[in-house]
């Protein structure tokens, strides 16, 4: 699988052989990050493949203010299939709920998400959002 430029865009980020975009951020989020790992997102969109991201909150420090906008930016144009975030706090749960809900208003476009306790659950979600996603092109669709 070619790595799509990944391991130079961001250390947070890395593609993983399945196909799944695994990002693991530790200590505090900032605006360079955020952009850093949504244009890595966005390669992989640009690519053609399906975007599926298993987002590892255990080690997550707080959300800076200018990376949560930077977020509502990136997001407008990078096309995401499915979020699967484990080890989130109640807090990081409600914050990326409600990014979530307003780039859906932005876009316009669903923005499956979903929180885990485990690795093994998100990446199970992932694979069957993927089946989903599949299936639903039909058959001789590109991915």
């Amino acid at each position: 699988m070619s790595d799509l430029g990944l391991k130079d865009a961001s250390s947070d980020v890395r593609d993983d052989p399945d196909g799944i975009v695994r990002v693991v951020i530790h200590g505090e989020v900032s605006e360079d990050r955020v952009r850093a790992v949504l244009g890595a997102i966005r390669r992989v969109a640009e690519s053609g493949r399906d975007v599926l991201v298993l987002a590892d909150a255990r080690h997550m420090g707080p959300i800076s203010a200018s990376a949560r906008k930077a977020v509502t930016e990136e997001v407008r144009s990078t096309r995401v299939d499915a979020v699967a975030m484990i080890g989130a706090s109640f807090s990081m749960r409600v914050i990326v709920a409600l990014l979530a809900k307003g780039v859906q208003m932005l876009t316009g476009q669903p923005y499956p998400q979903q929180f885990f306790d485990t690795e093994g659950e998100a990446h199970a979600w992932l694979l069957a959002r993927r089946d989903a996603l599949r299936a639903g092109r039909g058959p001789g669709t590109p991915e």
